[in-house]
């Protein structure tokens, strides 16, 4: 084969497997040299070699005897939120330091039980709270990308960052990524990858370490939407484990893609043209629609008036979960313990624990979480950013009543931003980067991340599809219509 196997997407692999054109051993070695070539990205944070060779041997036996699905033989990185039986697993928290699970999170186990291969950990902000991947115990991930005639490092985006850069560097076919604000389609849209974040309650949140619950959802980070598609099959499905998660049957998410979007009606939200939107962003979007437009589809301005609260009520209802959920880590059970002192007791020990186990980002989210929720506050604060959600789901409800078939936006209001940014900007204006995203976390709604196209400095820009509640096939579908029209093929020029 001319190309190298690493640089294949899933649908393409797959397609030669099938043919006994490569095998599966083949492909994760080929991952496996790119990833042992790729340190200076700090994208792969564990390597399980031996488990990956092991894994595409057994990949190759079943194809053989006939017996595959479409992602048996894929190699696939793994975000380090989702826990891994027997691999180190830490949500790039130092709190959680030697944690080794003894238990596999859901959408692992799906898709190892599909055939696919683990080539490793990923690296991510701590408990999925950053928008740069610059909050990590591992260090920064950074982005394969650079600005024409620049040496600046990039951010690769966040949470996910790590997954992002691993697939736009072709360290992997495809990565699992989280998405509680825009975790999935932020770092996509920077590292001109393909980023889905499924309904909530379609991918199953057991052993996944988690950071908001109400709003966190896995979904797959890949090359192109067939195959988002391919790999979603994979990790959907119905979990008895998961209280939130969805009994709704699978459909073949590949097989709604046809391309096809005739008489589709597309909305434009008046409210996402913010202040302070790059020119570039602008043009994009409006490229976007004239796309869909030729390719079939009406478009139609509409409108989401409860938009302009979205941030702020993300940003409280976010940190409550998480301070509910990270009150498990104390150094008493697993993790990291601090040293105590003579005379220290159990207040000690927890308030040292967790001073020198979370991070800065995390430190604050907590903190502002434990405030909405405190007595006195938490009607304020958490009870009216609740309702507050309620409206902005009850504004999306309406337009697709109204006949909307799906929504396209932009994914960021900028392209990536060099790595240290996120250190020097103050919170809010970090916050700012998911402006975009939050909106269909808090009503629970599918969307993913295209790219569409490279800044005047040589960046990949995403846009932003949003769909239907449980409708990932025909969103799915819309996006391929986006990505075929906008031809989007840039790589990364290789540096690292």
């Amino acid at each position: 084969m001319t190309m190298t196997l690493n640089a294949l997407t899933i649908a393409d692999a797959r397609d030669l497997l099938a043919k006994g054109d490569v095998t599966s051993r083949d492909l994760t070695q080929s991952c496996l040299d790119a990833i042992s070539d790729a340190s200076a990205l700090n994208a792969v944070v564990t390597t399980t070699a031996d488990m990956a060779l092991e894994m595409a041997d057994s990949a190759d036996a079943r194809i053989k005897a006939g017996d595959a699905t479409a992602m048996t033989g894929i190699p696939l990185g793994v975000k380090d939120l989702f826990c891994v039986e027997g691999v180190r697993s830490q949500a790039a928290s130092k709190i959680l330091d030697g944690f080794t699970p003894r238990y596999e999170s859901t959408v692992t186990s799906k898709l190892w039980a599909s055939g696919a291969v683990m080539l490793g950990k990923l690296n991510m902000d701590e408990f999925g709270m950053g928008s740069a991947t610059e909050y990590s115990v591992y260090g920064s991930t950074v982005s394969p990308w650079r600005a024409t005639g620049s040496e600046t490092k990039l951010t690769a985006g966040g949470s996910s960052g790590g997954s992002a850069a691993a697939v736009a560097a072709d360290l992997c076919l495809g990565a699992t990524g989280t998405d509680t604000g825009g975790s999935i389609r932020q770092p996509a849209a920077f590292t001109g990858t393909v980023g889905l974040r499924p309904t909530y309650g379609r991918c199953s949140r057991w052993g996944i370490i988690a950071y908001a619950s109400s709003l966190d959802q896995a979904g797959p980070m890949t090359k192109t939407v067939r195959d988002a598609a391919i790999m979603l099959g994979a990790m959907a499905g119905h979990d008895a484990k998961d209280s939130t998660s969805a009994d709704i049957a699978v459909p073949d998410f590949e097989a709604a893609i046809t391309g096809d979007i005739r008489g589709k009606k597309i909305g434009i939200p008046r409210e996402y043209r913010l202040d302070g939107l790059s020119d570039a962003i602008a043009k994009q979007w409006d490229d976007g629609a004239a796309m869909l437009r030729d390719a079939g589809a009406e478009v139609v301005d509409i409108s989401l008036p409860h938009t302009k609260y979205a941030l702020p009520t993300y940003y409280v209802i976010a940190p409550a979960e998480a301070s509910s959920n990270l009150s498990r880590y104390d150094g008493v059970k697993y993790g990291h313990r601090a040293k105590l002192g003579a005379g220290d007791g159990i207040d000690d020990m927890y308030e040292k624990t967790r001073a020198e186990g979370f991070g800065t980002e995390v430190q604050r989210r907590v903190m502002l979480g434990a405030y909405v929720l405190s007595a006195g506050f938490y009607d304020a604060y958490y009870r009216k950013a609740q309702r507050v959600r309620t409206l902005i789901k009850g504004d999306f409800e309406k337009v697709f009543a109204d006949g909307i078939d799906a929504i396209l936006t932009p994914a960021t209001p900028s392209p990536a931003f060099a790595l240290g940014a996120a250190a020097e900007m103050n919170p809010v204006e970090m916050y700012l980067n998911d402006v975009f995203t939050v909106t269909l976390n808090l009503a629970g709604l599918p969307g993913i991340s295209v790219p569409s196209g490279l800044s005047a400095d040589g960046l990949p820009l995403g846009l932003q599809l949003i769909g239907k509640p449980w409708e990932e096939g025909d969103l799915l579908n819309t996006a391929a219509a986006l990505e075929k029209a906008a031809g989007f093929t840039a790589k990364a020029a290789r540096w690292w």
